[in-house]
């Protein structure tokens, strides 16, 4: 009988690790594919303060952001018509 419980325990045992082992790889790959997932988050061009930042200003930091690559050529037209006006 002492053997049985003592197989018991043990199989309970390995089990229970298994199953918070499994638990925590599947969160672990759930922030992943969540982080893959999840939209890249396109930085607006900086608005004008009270001082006014002027549009040649604003076209500049612009173009560093397309040259750096954090803005695509489709964003970079998208922004520089919004402040054109056009």
């Amino acid at each position: 009988m002492p053997g049985l419980l003592r197989g018991v325990a043990r199989t309970a045992a390995i089990a229970g690790t298994a199953t918070a082992v499994s638990n925590r790889v599947s969160k672990r790959q759930g922030e992943r594919w969540a982080e893959q997932e999840a939209p890249q988050a396109v930085p607006a061009p900086p608005a004008p303060e009270a001082g006014g930042q002027s549009t040649i200003d604003q076209l500049k930091e612009l173009g560093e952001l397309k040259a750096q690559g954090i803005l695509t050529e489709e964003e970079f037209a998208a922004q520089k018509a919004k402040l054109l006006g056009s």
